[in-house]
């Protein structure tokens, strides 16, 4: 259980840090309201996953889903670069 709540908490805090990251970097707006169009949506996503790893049987799929995704989204904002 500690691994799956250690998973939960530091996986969706990336994962969701890492996508509000790509979104802010996506979205075709002022840079100012995409960060936080971001910022504001990362709490949905990270309560989201959070939720869906308890509900998951498997701490594998869990850390493959969370982690996968956060290095997934961090590595595509790496790609995009900075906003031009």
């Amino acid at each position: 259980m500690t691994a799956r709540a250690v998973t939960a908490m530091l996986g969706g805090y990336a994962a969701a840090a890492a996508l509000a990251s790509l979104l802010a970097r996506l979205l075709s707006i002022a840079p100012a309201e995409a960060s936080a169009w971001g910022m504001i949506l990362s709490f949905l996503v990270f309560a989201g996953l959070a939720l869906w790893a308890f509900h998951e049987r498997r701490l594998a799929i869990v850390a493959a889903v969370l982690w996968g995704s956060a290095l997934a989204a961090g590595a595509a904002v790496v790609l995009l670069g900075a906003r031009a």
